[in-house]
């Protein structure tokens, strides 16, 4: 777990746009051999979170927001070498932004979850086209899709994507994450078969740990 008080450093480091200060308590971490998953969600995830709350509020600017967002994928580089020589389990993920969805950092962080457990992953980055998409599924046959929706405003094209990939694709398990999870009826996600709405990151890997998921 991450301290409260490593956590406020850090996030201090981060809007005040110091790198080298965050990657410096990001490499401590890495050699207390803290958990992956815990440095994502626990210092990553919630200081882009409360990056994204400030933006809200008009406490910093959108220039602010994005250099928030360059420095934690440069640290997430960081963390690369632990996932190296993870063995393989035979299954693949396609991992995508829904179009016009620009913030990618958390789709980003998720395929890495799914690559410590054994899956290979493309990820697509954002602002991907539903006809590529698909496209690039019935090429790759992954075992799952997951689409990353992070803007509200975005919540119609994740719809239509959902759509597109169980009209071509009925069994396709599907995995839905982003903030707009916890702002948009999920009743209107829940509603097509094995399709899953993913709140976090420790929620991720418990999907992963599950019966359904684990390679015999």
């Amino acid at each position: 777990m991450i301290s409260e008080n490593v956590y406020n450093n850090y996030l201090d480091h981060l809007l005040g746009g110091r790198r080298a200060q965050c990657a410096r308590i990001v490499q401590e971490l890495l050699d207390q051999e803290i958990a992956i998953k815990d440095l994502y969600s626990g210092l990553f995830q919630e200081s882009l979170y409360e990056t994204g709350r400030l933006w809200e509020r008009n406490k910093i600017s959108v220039a602010r927001e994005h250099l928030v967002t360059a420095i934690t994928e440069g640290l997430m580089n960081l963390v690369y070498p632990a996932m190296f020589g993870k063995e393989k389990n035979g299954k693949s993920a396609v991992v995508s932004c829904v179009p016009n969805e620009p913030h990618r950092v958390g789709a980003k962080m998720a395929s890495d979850v799914f690559e410590l457990h054994g899956w290979s992953v493309y990820f697509l980055g954002a602002d991907t086209p539903i006809d590529d998409l698909l496209r690039f599924v019935e090429r790759v046959k992954p075992d799952l899709v997951g689409l990353s929706c992070s803007a509200y405003f975005n919540f119609p094209n994740l719809i239509l994507e959902i759509e597109a990939l169980k009209a071509e694709f009925a069994s396709l398990d599907i995995a839905v994450g982003g903030r707009v999870l916890a702002i948009e009826n999920l009743d209107s996600i829940n509603k097509y078969p094995n399709t899953m709405c993913i709140h976090s990151l420790p929620e991720l890997e418990d999907m992963l740990q599950s019966s359904r998921f684990v390679v015999a």
